[in-house]
């Protein structure tokens, strides 16, 4: 369960949380996690070791079975395959599904361009999904979260499924949008692509289901990257 924090406070505070399956095994144990700021923060593992879990139980799709989270943002998560989120015919219907049911009809349109437009997706409202690249419909997912008002993006390998063009594509856009000048958004993104860890402001490492400290993206890239054959470790 969620709980807010003060408004000094660090955005996301995860203290202590676990978490076990119906069938008894556990997949988080006295987890800690703190974003201290808005930015891009990356989370690798491999697989099992809870990354996904964690994601949820920030959601609130799961709830902890010890320890608490607490934070002072609005969360939405966004699946590693799009195709699992996007459930309606055409862009502008579709991101109407997660808006507030009390906006005005020109209420909801201006939301629903707003969106597409920071996506780079603008004026694509009509365009049918099934239409789209990969790459957009996942960036019509992230616009589904900004206009449900979404400040803090859980991105579950949002990469994965994507050519190495959406890739960098789908990277940058996030990395714009925890720049904003304005209004920066919050990011916890999963991935398997230890290059990506270079855009972000902070990594960590997660094992068994605990998280190890925030680390400089480059630093847990050569930590993780085995030497090559034959060549002294220094």
């Amino acid at each position: 369960m969620s709980h807010p924090l003060p408004p000094d406070s660090p955005p996301l505070q995860v203290e202590g949380v676990g978490f076990a399956w119906d069938n008894g095994r556990s997949a988080l144990q006295d987890c800690n996690l703190t974003i201290p700021r808005p930015g891009l923060w990356m989370l690798v593992g491999s697989n099992g070791s809870g990354k996904s879990t964690l994601l949820r139980l920030i959601a609130g799709l799961l709830t902890p079975s010890q320890g608490q989270i607490r934070t002072t943002l609005r969360p939405r998560l966004v699946f590693q395959n799009p195709d699992h989120q996007l459930l309606l015919p055409s862009c502008g219907i579709d991101l109407q599904l997660g808006l507030p049911a009390e906006l005005s009809n020109g209420e909801r349109q201006a939301r629903v361009a707003l969106a597409l437009e920071q996506v780079g997706l603008g004026g694509m409202q009509q365009r049918p999904i099934h239409t789209l690249s990969g790459g957009q419909k996942q960036r019509v997912a992230i616009a589904g979260a900004l206009a449900s008002d979404a400040t803090l993006l859980l991105l579950d390998e949002p990469t994965a499924l994507l050519d190495p063009e959406s890739q960098r594509d789908v990277l940058q856009l996030i990395r714009r949008l925890c720049d904003h000048p304005e209004q920066p958004i919050t990011a916890l993104w999963i991935t398997h692509r230890l290059e990506e860890l270079e855009a972000c402001d902070g990594a960590a490492q997660m094992e068994r289901g605990r998280l190890g400290p925030w680390q400089n993206g480059s630093s847990l890239i050569r930590q993780l990257t085995p030497l090559p054959i034959g060549r002294p470790e220094r």
